[in-house]
């Protein structure tokens, strides 16, 4: 999901050749570029606009705005691993060079304690924004001898206006070359401001196309916390959808928030689509704990869909084996359904457990 979501630092001098580099606490370190730094006068949007109609060819604009949490990077670095040791150099211009987001645990606290902020970067072209990008002020751009301006003074209501433009009403399963749908969700998400939460509970409305639900659902529980929490919840019960709302259980999959399991349990009991309550319990199985596990058992014995029934061995199967192969086992030998019995022997045998092979050759020799 991460490659999905994420195709995505400096004083700047007047002008710079092409080699030349300029770095500064409130801006990111810049390489090969033509830069020039300027105050924003006016609004935001105003800003864009005059700067793009006179985009004849391409170019950079770039700013920074306050980041929501501290526990990850967004790093556009080179696929040799090395963004992994804090961020590397982001060749703009290079149409295979990835985004890598890492957390805490991976990149180490003592850096990503002082990120506050992201960049958010718009390439023109053709008097059009065909591309939005978002790196952490850590990485190093490389504007490959473009002209760059870099903006101070963005205030973060006026970035998430901006960037809405961008992404409401768009299809994000249609082919999207130019990635600013994408980008510009992803740069709202990262937002540490109010406006961020209320653009993205904006994108689930029914109104707006599946795609977008889906992908802001994902957002909500990735990156905006409490307030992504309830929204999560609103969808969970209201989207007419049952494959948003199967989106909405993996959403909440990734939240780190007190409550987020607790309605993944109430999908996985109570939703109306088989689909979407199969979904609740696969993804509480990635989430394991004692609730998740309780959740799934239940399932295995109170839901009247048999098909709900071996989802839910399913996830058995994908639960820690400590957890899982004993639970399977037991599923094996008492469970009334017939067919819900076949599938846990089945999951027992792929699970290569010296338990599940004991139980094997004692019903075997029996």
């Amino acid at each position: 999901m991460r490659a999905i979501i994420l195709g995505l630092g400096v004083i700047l001098a007047a002008a710079a050749v092409p080699a030349a580099k300029a770095q500064s606490s409130d801006a990111p370190q810049l390489e090969n570029a033509r830069v020039e730094r300027k105050a924003l006068a006016g609004t935001l949007a105003a800003e864009v606009k005059a700067w793009t109609a006179k985009a004849e060819g391409p170019q950079w604009l770039g700013y920074a705005v306050p980041q929501i949490g501290r526990e990850r990077m967004m790093c556009c670095g080179d696929y040799d691993g090395s963004w992994r040791n804090g961020c590397g150099h982001c060749r703009l211009e290079d149409r295979d060079n990835g985004t890598n987001m890492s957390s805490r645990d991976e990149a180490g606290s003592t850096k990503l304690e002082a990120l506050r902020s992201i960049v958010v970067l718009l390439r023109a072209d053709n008097k059009h924004v065909v591309k939005i990008r978002v790196v952490s002020m850590e990485c190093t751009l490389d504007a490959g001898g473009l002209s760059f301006v870099w903006l101070n003074g963005v205030k973060p209501a006026e970035s998430v206006e901006l960037l809405e433009t961008f992404v409401r009403g768009t299809d994000l399963d249609a082919h999207d070359d130019d990635r600013t749908s994408h980008g510009a969700l992803t740069a709202i998400a990262l937002h540490s401001d109010p406006a961020a939460d209320r653009a993205l509970e904006s994108f689930t409305r029914t109104g707006e196309p599946e795609s977008l639900r889906k992908q802001a659902a994902f957002w909500l529980g990735a990156a905006r916390e409490k307030a992504g929490l309830a929204v999560l919840e609103k969808m969970a019960k209201s989207d007419p959808s049952s494959e948003v709302r199967a989106h909405v259980a993996f959403a909440l999959s990734v939240s780190h928030e007190p409550g987020a399991v607790e309605e993944m349990i109430r999908m996985a009991h109570d939703d109306q689509s088989t689909h979407v309550r199969g979904q609740a319990l696969f993804w509480l199985a990635q989430k394991a704990g004692q609730k998740a596990v309780g959740a799934i058992s239940g399932a295995i014995e109170n839901d009247p869909d048999t098909d709900v029934k071996k989802k839910a061995v399913f996830a058995l199967s994908q639960l820690p084996k400590d957890e899982g192969v004993p639970k399977l086992i037991e599923v094996a030998q008492t469970n009334h359904n017939r067919e819900v019995r076949k599938q846990a022997m089945f999951w027992l045998g792929q699970s290569h457990d010296p338990r599940a092979l004991a139980f094997f050759e004692k019903i075997l020799t029996q």
